[in-house]
């Protein structure tokens, strides 16, 4: 693997109805969603597509598109972000699988997601 790289990792799509979302992408594309309390996984049934998530957060922000850029140092990543003229929005989360994630607008004001690689099991 080069490590010299960041791949979109995955995607989210975010929603005020989760299961209406849901059925939409489903009805459209054809995915495999698999149902879950918040965050509802979605398999494009791809192996050259990347996966996603339809997130109903309980938040101002309801609507959006994310796509995820997998980093190796997530404060690395910000700062680099930071110093280049964007912003961080959301500060690092960890998640229960050990990955840490982070939102960040970009010098256009794009919100876009920073995911740090999955951790060997």
């Amino acid at each position: 693997m080069n490590t010299g790289t960041n791949p979109i990792s995955f995607f989210e799509i975010g929603c005020s109805n989760q299961s209406e979302t849901s059925a939409f992408y489903e009805a459209c594309f054809d995915w495999n969603i698999a149902k879950a309390d918040n965050m509802d996984s979605i398999d494009t049934k791809n192996e050259d597509s990347i996966n996603g998530f339809i997130t109903s957060l309980v938040t101002e922000i309801d609507h959006y598109v994310l796509f995820y850029i997998q980093v190796d140092d997530i404060e690395k990543a910000l700062e680099r972000i930071e110093n280049a003229g964007g912003t961080t929005k959301v500060p690092p989360i960890a998640l229960p699988n050990g990955q840490r994630f982070a939102w960040f607008n970009d010098i256009a004001g794009n919100t876009l997601g920073i995911i740090t690689k999955p951790t060997p099991q």
